[in-house]
């Protein structure tokens, strides 16, 4: 547990420590902050595009291995982007950071293989998986007392060390396992599903960018995307050892868990570190806080309750249901959108009740179960594939959620108004789109294995 906790949070400091960050990296770069965002995107891209096939490598070449491996490249990368000369280079080292994108879907993995019993499972699970939402709500804060007085460099050379560290003990002290040992690894699949998600996330942030954004080319993209994924189809009807067979594409364990975290991240993650946050800073029709004294209300406390409640979460999904824990989970976020929406807007300490709110039920609850699902579910033949496209549906929601519900806040509320209706509007948009996602979980089959008998519906 030590060290894939350790592994766990190398890659969660990547994921957060540098968004308070940018503007201090574009000061030192000689850039502005629209180049250095874009580096935040090619590292979830990364991630994304790594997460869909090294899950399923690992189960083949050995998951401490590879997981050992992606921790060492975080490193590499990290020494790149504290030397970075310019924003290429910087650009390079994220994405080099990015391939650490799969490290908790394997962490879960490793530890299913040595953790049989379902609430003991649960338990831990809970408590890697929230870490996932942040680390104890102080990582963010840190990245940007370290770049206050050290400069960019010192967050990239702290991250340096942590990699290095953790990439140690996770050699010392965890057992390999490799359950497809012998198996070829499927690369004639993997490179047009990796060229189906490349296109399709490059679509995403491309119409992310609103006024912009190049909608041709957005267009242009998915339908790329959607080709190469029929592609992929296609040839993986003929491969011996598929990466993923077409009858498990088309079982329910599969497409409704993708789709319901999908809708769930569209629907959630722009609500919280998109529009609050926003809000609370708009000078003109919200609160006109300062950013760092907006994350500490905001998101802090979201992700510091996400990180209590995510271990009882996990314990109590194999005796209540993994899929009830997630639907009451769902249930009490769009509540708590439904309080930011109509008195959160109006009121700064409701905005916080409801930020608070949402870090308990998405955070602490949706969050771990939905990663928890994609492992219990998986195929016992190919563990490592559901796991891997779950985490790319992950990056998927969360840059769709940046690419719809900015755009209602825009129109209603565009830039200088005092009417707070676009946000309204967002938010609102957001509650419907989670509303969704919880009908589309009722479709995910029940994963009998891991839950004990009370968990029956």
């Amino acid at each position: 547990m030590t060290a894939l906790l350790s592994a766990c949070i190398a890659f969660q400091l990547n994921a957060t420590m540098m968004s308070p960050v940018l503007p201090t990296m574009a000061r030192e770069l000689g850039t502005d902050e629209v180049a250095v965002g874009l580096s935040q995107t090619m590292f979830f891209t990364s991630g994304a595009i790594f997460g869909v096939f090294l899950p399923r490598l690992s189960d083949i070449r050995g998951r401490r291995l590879v997981l050992g491996g992606l921790l060492a490249l975080v490193a590499v990368g990290s020494v790149l982007g504290a030397l970075a000369p310019n924003i290429v280079v910087l650009d390079i080292a994220r994405i080099i950071q990015g391939c650490s994108g799969p490290v908790v879907p394997i962490c879960l993995l490793m530890l299913r293989a040595s953790v049989t019993e379902p609430k003991r499972y649960g338990t831990l699970m809970g408590v890697i998986t929230a870490v996932n939402g942040g680390v104890a709500g102080v990582d963010a804060y840190f990245g940007g007392l370290l770049a206050t007085h050290f400069g960019f460099r010192g967050v990239f050379w702290t991250m340096t060390v942590i990699a290095l560290i953790a990439t140690a003990v996770v050699f010392a002290w965890t057992p390999e396992s490799r359950p497809s040992e012998g198996v070829a690894m499927d690369w004639w699949g993997v490179v047009p599903l990796v060229l189906s998600v490349a296109a399709i996330l490059t679509s995403v942030n491309e119409a992310g960018k609103l006024g912009s954004a190049n909608w041709p080319l957005v267009a242009g993209l998915l339908v790329l995307g959607v080709g190469f994924f029929v592609l992929f189809y296609r040839v993986e009807k003929g491969r011996p050892h598929p990466l993923v067979s077409p009858e498990q594409l088309r079982k329910r364990e599969t497409w409704a868990l993708l789709l319901t975290t999908l809708l769930t991240m569209t629907g959630i993650f722009a609500t919280i570190n998109g529009l609050a946050v926003t809000f609370a800073q708009d000078t003109h029709a919200g609160f006109g806080l300062r950013p760092d004294v907006s994350s500490l209300l905001l998101l802090t406390p979201f992700a510091l309750v996400g990180w209590l409640v995510g271990p009882f979460a996990g314990r109590m999904a194999p005796a209540l249901g993994y899929r009830r824990v997630l639907r009451l989970g769902m249930v009490g976020s769009i509540v708590s959108l439904a309080i930011m929406a109509t008195f959160g807007l109006h009121s700064l300490p409701m905005l916080v009740v409801a930020s608070v709110l949402l870090g308990i039920t998405y955070a602490g609850v949706v969050n771990i179960m939905l990663n928890g699902l994609g492992i219990v579910l998986s195929h016992p033949e190919n563990p490592g594939f559901l796991p891997g496209m779950n985490s790319a549906a992950f990056n998927f929601g969360a840059g769709l959620s940046f690419a719809v519900l900015p755009v209602v806040q825009v129109f209603g509320s565009p830039s200088g108004s005092s009417s707070s209706a676009g946000y309204t509007g967002g938010l609102l948009l957001g509650l419907v789109i989670t509303g969704c996602a919880l009908a589309v979980s009722y479709l995910i089959p029940r994963p009998a294995a891991a839950e004990t008998s009370g968990g029956q519906l």
